[in-house]
């Protein structure tokens, strides 16, 4: 059974009033959402503050069973679309930045396991625990000192009869103590080069973490991004049978991309609502004449109409390339990807930007309700997870190969 066939597989009985979900963001998943939401927005303040994992949001993601949106009806979850989560990121970032990357980065792990994953006892299993469980699952990628260079690794998979083992220096794992399960890249072997890499999905039975680094950081404080030795014994089926290279370009890569990117749109769309709130309180008190920062919350406001008209479009190319594996291996597409990570970046933190300056010294206090200091603090994470100049300096050479347009659609 391939990926789309499991999602429009009989709906399972406990959620028999979720007849056929629309893949566009039905009303039914835009009610969960609201809900998680209303949750997440009340603790976002506190989570910045005590640098804390926002755990009633994500509490309320898994009453809704939001985490397992992804998972195929076949398996016990909605069969929802890409588009479906991005909506739920976006929503979540308008309400608290960190709830909104954590759920980004657990719904990249999950697409990697449905469409990977589909076919492998292992990971059909997971799927249909995520599903009932609603597990969250951390992705443990960044490793040593390599800057976030996923496709080259250090730590190797060892393997003995039908177990493995893998010991990792895993400077970054996201809410990696609240997580139920953990994704992380590999080398295939001792003797394999560091581009050789395996997938694993690994539950907490098989790991154990030993805290080595800690979290305090000027914004998105409440990931919890602390660093751990993480140590992996268990069955080899635990490894994708895909090799990597194909889960980055198919799946993670674009998947990651479109969900962070999402819920930073929903960070700059919260601070330009307070700065449209700034600027109508403003013009009332001074009997229509509007303040100096009008201008500046024009702009934010029209970065914000370029970052989801960016968003969008990049979301219909994946979905016109989704099942074409050629296609999303294109240099084309690959670039396309990896510039909406590096454009959106940094169109939020402008964003913000703007509407800070829109809001003045209301703006930059921390107190009062027009503070956009949050949310800029928020948005410059953005260009570094993943830095920016790792990417165009990569793109920088594969697009010489890449022929320039000679017309506006072509």
């Amino acid at each position: 059974m391939n990926v789309q066939d499991a999602r429009f597989e009989q709906q399972p009985a406990a959620d028999k009033d979720l007849d056929r979900l629309p893949m566009d963001g039905g009303s039914l998943f835009l009610q969960r959402t609201a809900a998680v939401a209303s949750a997440a927005a009340a603790e976002a303040e506190d989570v910045d503050r005590e640098a804390r994992f926002p755990k009633a949001a994500i509490d309320a993601a898994r009453e809704q069973k939001l985490l397992g949106m992804l998972i195929p009806v076949a398996f016990g979850g909605f069969g929802a679309s890409i588009p479906d989560v991005t909506e739920v990121c976006y929503t979540l970032g308008r309400a608290c930045a960190s709830s909104a990357m954590i759920f980004a980065m657990h719904q990249t792990k999950v697409a990697c396991l449905v469409r990977h994953g589909t076919g492998s006892d292992y990971h059909e299993a997971l799927m249909r625990r995520v599903a009932a469980e609603q597990m969250l699952l951390a992705s443990s990628t960044t490793e040593g000192q390599n800057g976030g260079n996923i496709r080259s690794s250090a730590a190797a998979v060892a393997h003995s009869d039908a177990e493995i083992s893998l010991v990792r220096n895993a400077t970054v794992i996201s809410y990696g103590a609240e997580a139920d399960g953990i994704v992380s890249i590999a080398r295939r072997a001792d003797d394999a080069a560091a581009s050789d890499q395996v997938l694993l999905a690994v539950t907490k039975d098989n790991y154990t973490l030993q805290r080595i680094q800690g979290w305090e950081t000027l914004g998105m404080r409440g990931t919890c991004s602390a660093g751990f030795e993480l140590k992996i014994n268990g069955p080899a089926a635990m490894i994708f049978p895909e090799s990597y290279d194909k889960i980055h370009a198919q799946t993670m890569t674009p998947v990651a991309h479109l969900c962070w990117s999402s819920a930073w749109a929903g960070i700059a769309a919260a601070a330009v609502e307070r700065a449209q709130r700034f600027i109508r309180k403003a013009a009332r008190g001074a009997g229509g004449q509007m303040p100096p920062g009008a201008a500046h919350y024009t702009a934010a406001k029209m970065a914000l109409t370029k970052l989801r008209a960016m968003i969008t479009a990049n979301l219909d190319l994946y979905a016109a390339h989704e099942y074409d594996e050629r296609a999303l291996s294109s240099l084309d597409f690959q670039s396309a990807i990896n510039l909406l990570k590096v454009q959106a970046s940094e169109l939020a933190v402008e964003t913000a930007m703007h509407a800070m300056r829109a809001c003045g010294l209301s703006g930059y206090r921390n107190d009062g309700e027009f503070t956009v200091g949050r949310h800029l603090r928020d948005a410059l994470s953005a260009p570094l997870m993943i830095n920016n100049d790792r990417i165009l300096a990569n793109i920088a050479t594969a697009s010489l190969m890449s022929g320039v347009p000679t017309s506006l659609r072509d």
